[in-house]
């Protein structure tokens, strides 16, 4: 297997993992997204992630184009932020679906992580 695989240990997927995060996870902010970030117990494992796509986002295609892009970004980038985080994702209603690209969730998601890591360094 790739070591760029995003396998199903790297997925939210049962509803109390995501209501974990929602309820004592921590909000982050960017333009487009908030991010609802909990640190878990067992250190390794990396970032796990879970994307909430609201119908209000628009049709299954511009949803799906959401997630894809949004699972994409943290699966090439998952070595740069090898931490033991839950990570749910939740886009606002301001971002076009046709409009979110590769180079866009980058520019969102880079300095949200890396703040992230450095509060991870500082505790």
């Amino acid at each position: 297997m790739s070591r760029l695989a995003w396998n199903k240990e790297r997925r939210l997927r049962v509803s109390p993992e995501f209501t974990a995060c929602y309820e004592q996870g921590r909000k982050h902010f960017s333009r487009s997204f908030i991010l609802f970030v909990l640190k878990r117990s067992e250190a390794g494992g990396g970032i796990r992630l879970g994307l909430t796509v609201s119908r209000k986002m628009g049709n299954a295609v511009a949803r799906n184009r959401i997630k894809r892009v949004v699972r994409e970004f943290f699966r090439l980038h998952q070595c740069e932020f090898d931490l033991p985080l839950d990570i749910v994702v939740v886009p606002k209603r301001n971002l076009e679906a046709k409009q979110l690209t590769l180079a866009l969730a980058k520019e969102e998601f880079t300095p949200l992580l890396n703040r992230l890591r450095a509060g991870a360094a500082a505790s």
